[in-house]
């Protein structure tokens, strides 16, 4: 107790629990208090993150739900503008899953306004580029609306502007998805192709209208009926070389057989590569010394290539996690990992970010490992916690800084306590933030192990400017990967970052990348120096270089 208890009260240092005094704070799911992003913020980070399984906070139907209301109030503001994101992270790869950027186009091609539904349509072979994202839209859309005529139109078109060659593709490679098939949609549709043409034969194949006469149709639709008559691996194999059918057309009981993969390999997408990598191990495609191995390094590690696949950073470190670990989580038959294809993942990972003008800043990397950041999974990979993909995130800008520190923290029982005078120190003797010695040089899969046994507790985002305080380290830029559930300090983040100015007198920045598909930032949106980003965001890494090089 105090005899002068108006002492207690201050804007520069405020406890976590309570809102800064004249800010419009809320409060967060940790019963702390932090910023609300706006619906924009909360469209692009469900867009990158989704809402697979549920926070430490909330439930996965509480997330989706929140996610959803914020697509729909930012369709109802301007639906045109969150077409034109939708368009835009998908076109660029930014996202790692397809299911939030399809949700989000049906429920545009579901709005009031005619303008963003002849948008949203318009869109449709823009973002759905797979069959299997056509069958996803599909099944989206219908929860939003019925099959009227402009949705029949655009179904449509996106089988009839196809070039033959990569309509049969489609319709070879993606047969069936999630409930619905090719056959269901061109039902609905009625798309009117030139009569006897290769377009009108392969849709007519589509819906078994067509048996074996085949000689106008497009060549991958012969060559699939070549190979359902094959009676070996070997014509198997020649086939794939000769007309670069799928493996998802081939005979399932000649994908037992190292024959077929090898020649499945050269040409098979990169993301079905990296899916296949635990499969083609254990059937012994791929060994120590073996061309297909080789084969498989160099195109995992060929820039280019990894741009056009749109191959996201999150599938690399899914497919890294489980090749690594010899085991799938389904049981599958255990494998031997491969070194070089270890290397290889490790390389495409940093590679998938692509090319990265640093910013020549002296950077702390801050991640947070409290107890809300183990929980739940990013865009839907088990065992891919945010706490693990932050720390994968944070290799991106290891490998490109040339002055960066990183830190793991989490709270020190209540938090680290602020006087209203500035003074500051930790709760107890553990100071609730521990110095992590990772390098570039360092595998991912080791930097993972190392955050993986660290210990967790509360969470308290002020830390990482106090650290630096009191270590009186020349900070210029500080990065916290967190999912801005902090709640227990005594003093603010961006209140502790305004101290770290004062006292240094460095115009030092705080980056905040949102590791979880929430409401909150504990960036002050009013404050230049601070920037929210989306996690695992591929155009993320590059964005924080230029904010904290002033470029932006």
């Amino acid at each position: 107790m105090t005899k002068n208890p108006l002492t207690w009260f201050s804007t520069r240092a405020t406890r976590q629990d309570q809102p800064i005094p004249a800010t419009d704070q809320v409060r967060n799911g940790a019963g702390g208090h932090a910023w609300a992003v706006d619906d924009w913020t909360r469209l692009r980070r469900f867009l990158i993150l989704g809402v697979d399984g549920p926070s430490y906070y909330a439930s996965e139907r509480q997330l989706v739900k929140e996610n959803a209301d914020a697509v729909l109030r930012c369709i109802a503001a301007d639906g045109p503008r969150t077409v034109d994101e939708i368009v835009g992270i998908s076109v660029a790869g930014r996202n790692p899953k397809q299911q939030p950027v399809v949700f989000a186009l049906a429920a545009c091609a579901a709005a009031d306004d005619p303008d963003t539904r002849a948008r949203a349509l318009a869109a449709l072979p823009t973002v759905c580029r797979t069959g299997t994202q056509l069958f996803l839209f599909a099944g989206y859309v219908e929860q939003f609306r019925g099959w009227g005529r402009g949705l029949r139109r655009a179904v449509a078109s996106w089988y009839l502007d196809k070039d033959p060659d990569a309509l049969a593709y489609q319709l070879v490679k993606y047969q069936q998805r999630d409930g619905w098939s090719h056959r269901d949609l061109l039902r609905l549709a009625k798309p009117r192709p030139e009569r006897g043409g290769a377009t009108d034969l392969a849709l007519a194949w589509a819906v078994g209208k067509v048996g074996y006469d085949l000689d106008e149709a497009p060549a991958l639709l012969r060559a699939h009926r070549a190979a359902s008559l094959a009676t070996s691996p070997e014509q198997t194999a020649a086939l794939v070389t000769s007309t670069g059918l799928p493996w998802e057309a081939l005979p399932s009981e000649h994908l037992r057989s190292d024959v077929v993969w090898r020649a499945l390999i050269p040409d098979m997408g990169l993301g079905a590569l990296v899916r296949n990598l635990a499969r083609l191990t254990s059937n012994g495609t791929l060994a120590p010394g073996q061309e297909a191995t080789e084969t498989v390094v160099h195109r995992l590690t060929d820039a280019e290539q990894l741009r056009r696949a749109r191959l996201h950073p999150i599938a690399v470190l899914a497919a890294l996690m489980t090749y690594r670990a010899g085991r799938g989580t389904r049981g599958r038959q255990p494998w031997e990992p491969v070194t070089a294809i270890v290397d290889a993942l490790d390389e495409a990972f940093r590679l998938s970010f692509g090319n990265i003008e640093p910013a020549g800043k002296r950077t702390l990397l801050a991640l947070d490992v409290s107890g809300s950041m183990g929980m739940g999974v990013v865009a839907g990979v088990v065992g891919l916690t945010p706490r693990i993909a932050s720390a994968a995130m944070s290799m991106v800008t290891l490998a490109s800084e040339p002055s960066v520190d990183t830190v793991a923290f989490t709270s020190v029982g209540r938090g680290a306590w602020v006087s209203p005078q500035g003074t500051w120190r930790f709760g107890n003797t553990k100071d609730g933030l521990v110095p992590l010695t990772l390098s570039k040089r360092q595998r991912l899969d080791d930097v993972v192990r190392t955050v993986s046994d660290l210990p967790f507790g509360g969470t308290d985002c002020a830390l990482p400017m106090l650290y630096a305080l009191d270590k009186g380290r020349a900070i210029d830029h500080f990065v916290i990967y967190t999912d801005s559930e902090t709640w227990a300090g005594g003093i603010h983040p961006s209140q502790a970052l305004r101290r770290y100015r004062e006292r240094t007198g460095l115009p030092a920045r705080l980056t905040v990348v949102a590791m979880v598909s929430n409401g909150f930032t504990i960036a002050d949106p009013n404050d230049a120096g601070m920037l929210d980003v989306v996690g695992f965001d591929t155009a993320a890494p590059q964005l924080m270089a230029d904010f904290a090089a002033g470029r932006l």
